[in-house]
């Protein structure tokens, strides 16, 4: 995947697509609008965690359907990079309007690591939504809502289908 000076490589577009979709916030709208009122979970912790959860499902899934490409290695930098830069600027942001510090970045390796530990912890639980799910629930403050469940099954499938098939149309996997 050859590149001329100045243009991006197909490895590195890709990156940047996958970095591009993973902070795009429409399915996080919707389903925040699928979202009862008689959740019993604060919609604001929901709200918060469900792009989190995207990014890291984008990440997870690239590296995971990637596994035996020779692409893998730079795709997953470019990605990463794109969500650290990302990351600091939010922060960054964050702490002028609020006047505290924040590191996004950090909260994300943190619920990265919650989730890993939680399918580490179930590697007989056969579908890994049955595992994120209820995690997802927990991260926002109530593991038993059947709600936030779902919240959290639906962005995990649903980004993992849109990453492989993103992939496949460019013949990466």
């Amino acid at each position: 995947m050859e590149k001329q000076d100045g243009e991006k490589s197909a490895i590195e577009k890709a990156g940047e697509d996958l970095f591009n979709f993973a902070i795009d916030r429409e399915d996080v709208k919707e389903l925040m609008d699928q979202l009862p009122e008689s959740a019993e979970v604060k919609t604001t912790a929901v709200e918060y965690e469900l792009p989190i959860l995207k990014i890291i499902t984008v990440g997870w899934s690239a590296a995971y359907l990637m596994e035996n490409s020779p692409h893998k290695n730079e795709l997953i930098q470019v990605y990463w990079n794109a969500v650290r830069v990302f990351s600091q600027n939010l922060s960054e942001t964050a702490g002028l309007m609020t006047e505290s510090g924040i590191d996004y970045f950090e909260e994300i390796k943190k619920r990265f690591d919650q989730y890993l530990a939680a399918m580490n912890s179930r590697p007989g639980a056969g579908d890994p939504k049955a595992v994120i799910g209820p995690e997802f629930a927990c991260a926002c403050g109530n593991r038993d809502d059947v709600f936030a469940v779902l919240a959290g099954s639906k962005m995990f499938a649903g980004t993992i289908n849109c990453v492989r098939e993103y992939l496949k149309a460019f013949s990466i996997i």
